[in-house]
């Protein structure tokens, strides 16, 4: 049973939000909730021999196929209902009255459900049959991540497969008719729940979409499709002499790399995944298709709309093509590990490399839990020196990449380096940078029955990483946490991957705490929340903090610029409602802005007419529930 946290950080007053929950595949998910913490349940497994095979008109109704597709069709059948003026309002009779529903067909009807089945038709029609599914586990893989720190409690209505731009402009056209929202999928990798599903609606999947679609060796440039994977788009690219460099999580994917502006272990020497997109193509809300820019490397033409849309997370548009910076191979590189007695010799060893301007390719640290839980795992094929340590890869000509290893032998030296190890040869160097690369799931192997792993990242000016990684590793241990600490040291970005028993509230309630004393600590150090990770649903308040209402309100009205209807990705960034607290209620707002119409949406939106005709949205009110918006849905405002 899911025990409320005391405190609820990155979620509405209203909502209830739990310590990283676990949606298993046989619970149906509560409709009109908002978002909860991950916990953990087993699932049930569906039944085998004769039983399951009866007849379906001998059994019960409820199956578990129907109550989770019904759920997720009335998520998104009420915020579709709430968000369109054609659509005839649910009305109630009486203050608190509820309607009775005397069977499935009246409370489709009730809700408007019809609508979101012809939205599935009609994309069924344009697309083909196998373009949507509805599939249980389907929904169930689409709409929640093991790993992510924080999960929604719904799940999408449909799964939508496209296989080109043109496609998902008509899967973005009938969603728009039908006020559906639209969730974008590329790897489905992401640890802050960029790519759930808290309204419902269409998920947005684009495995079919991964190819290299232009490659112009001479421009050193490339145009690929969202759902290519990192490095496979450097195995196609390897007999051209060029790379892709910026390089996240093994199953990271282009379009979620774009989205959450990812960087990786090159970051230090390469940048960050925005260094390194030309321009985009783009699906807008009501399907529109636009290009951000054009192919040269160099153009003051206008707004820097490519900048826009890369780390927006999908709720601006939907990428469906990307032209990427391409660099070429370097003639030579080379991996190698350095421990030390502390976190803060490491530490410092790299603060002085990055001062002496050593061109490091990747310079990572890594702490002494860290080290264990990869031996433990074993998912390297060696056994590691349990201590902080340094992973370094150098690369370039022969004599540079000499004369840097020799540089950087000089300064951890300097900082009581224990050991200095480098590869022979590429397969060494392969086993290596394994132990980087393996770092998070060497621990999510650890996980026992009943134990969870958050995992979060902020980033600091490079000068101040010292000092977070200390005062975060102090707090850990006084806490009593089993957690490592890891880190893109040469840019400053830093995540903690804490494992806990997710049995025990009060653990679970330490973890919480830590977690967002490290964001505090990096706020109060000039730095941010998040360095690549993304906002999602977890950190929404910590963005707040970091950038104040006003920063976030001009934010809003770009996304109500581009999507006035909130259909992208809902929910992400931040909610509908301003970042300031108001009394006045959504119909209150609008009659204050002189409305002649008002749509009140289900979660802190109210769409508004004005008396020229103009729809616009009021995002300044407070929370109406749900059962108010239906009730009170296209109320004259006098």
């Amino acid at each position: 049973m899911k025990t409320a946290l005391p405190f609820c950080r990155g979620f509405p007053a209203q909502s209830r939000c739990y310590l990283r929950p676990v949606l298993p595949r046989a619970c149906q998910p509560r409709p009109f909730a908002n978002s909860t913490r991950r916990w953990n349940g087993s699932s049930t497994k569906k039944a085998s021999g004769p039983e399951s095979n009866a007849n379906p008109s001998n059994g019960p109704f409820w199956t578990t196929g129907r109550a989770l597709i019904l759920a997720a069709l009335a998520s998104s059948a009420a915020y579709a209902l709430a968000s369109s003026r054609e659509t005839p309002p649910l009305k109630i009779n009486a203050a608190g009255q509820q309607p009775q529903y005397g069977s499935m067909q009246d409370f489709e009807k009730s809700l408007g459900l019809t609508r979101v089945f012809q939205a599935i038709a009609e994309l069924r029609a344009k697309l083909g049959e196998d373009a949507i599914s509805t599939d249980e586990d389907d929904l169930h893989e689409h709409g929640y991540s093991e790993w992510s720190s924080v999960n929604a409690d719904r799940l999408p209505v449909a799964i939508a497969y496209p296989k080109s731009t043109e496609e998902v402009s008509e899967i973005a056209k009938v969603c728009h008719k039908y006020r559906m929202p639209m969730v974008p999928y590329s790897g489905g990798s992401s640890l802050e729940a960029n790519f759930s599903a808290p309204y419902g609606g269409m998920t947005i999947d684009f495995a079919h979409m991964d190819r290299i679609l232009e490659l112009h060796p001479d421009d050193m440039d490339v145009v690929v499709q969202p759902s290519i994977q990192w490095m496979d788009l450097n195995e196609q690219l390897k007999e051209s002499g060029l790379f892709f460099p910026v390089d996240p999580g093994p199953s990271a994917k282009i379009g979620g790399m774009v989205g959450t502006n990812c960087s990786g272990t090159n970051a230090v020497r390469y940048g960050t995944m925005k260094d390194w997109v030309i321009n985009l193509t783009v699906v807008l809300a009501d399907g529109r298709i636009i290009k951000t820019r054009r192919r040269p490397r160099k153009t003051s033409a206008g707004y820097n709309l490519t900048g826009l849309f890369v780390g927006s997370e999908g709720t601006l548009g939907i990428v469906t093509e990307i032209t990427l910076k391409l660099a070429v191979i370097p003639e030579e590189t080379r991996v190698g590990v350095v421990t030390f007695p502390t976190m803060r010799d490491a530490a410092s060893a790299a603060m002085q490399i990055i001062r002496k301007a050593v061109p490091v390719q990747s310079m990572e640290i890594l702490d002494e839990v860290q080290m264990n839980v990869i031996n433990r795992a074993g998912g390297t094929g060696r056994t590691w020196k349990e201590s902080p340590s340094l992973f370094f890869k150098f690369s370039g000509t022969h004599a540079q990449v000499a004369d840097s290893i020799r540089l950087t032998k000089d300064v951890v030296q300097q900082n009581c380096a224990s050991s200095f190890e480098f590869a022979r040869n590429e397969e060494e160097a392969h086993v290596l940078w394994s132990a980087r690369k393996q770092s998070l799931w060497s621990m999510l192997a650890l996980r026992k029955e009943g134990s969870e792993v958050w995992s979060t990242d902020v980033s600091v000016p490079i000068s101040r990483l010292p000092d977070l990684i200390e005062l975060s590793k102090k707090e850990l241990d006084d806490l009593g946490l089993f957690a490592s600490l890891l880190g893109h040291i040469g840019d400053g970005n830093f995540h903690e991957s804490i494992m806990y028993n997710r049995h025990d509230p009060e653990e679970k309630e330490r973890v919480e705490k830590c977690v967002y004393n490290m964001v505090d600590r990096a706020l109060e150090m000039e730095g941010s929340c998040t360095g690549e990770h993304g906002i999602g649903l977890g950190k929404k308040e910590s963005l707040l903090k970091e950038l104040g209402p006003d920063t976030i309100n001009v934010m809003r009205s770009i996304k109500l610029a581009l999507d006035p209807h909130w259909l992208l990705n809902p929910g992400k960034i931040f909610d509908f409602s301003e970042s300031k607290p108001t009394d006045a209620s959504g119909l209150e707002a609008a009659r204050l802005a002189g409305a002649k119409k008002a749509s009140v949406f289900p979660n802190d939106h109210c769409m508004v007419k004005n008396k020229l005709g103009i729809e616009y949205c009021i995002p300044n009110i407070s929370y109406l529930s749900l059962t108010q918006s239906i009730d009170k849905n296209e109320e004259e405002c006098t």
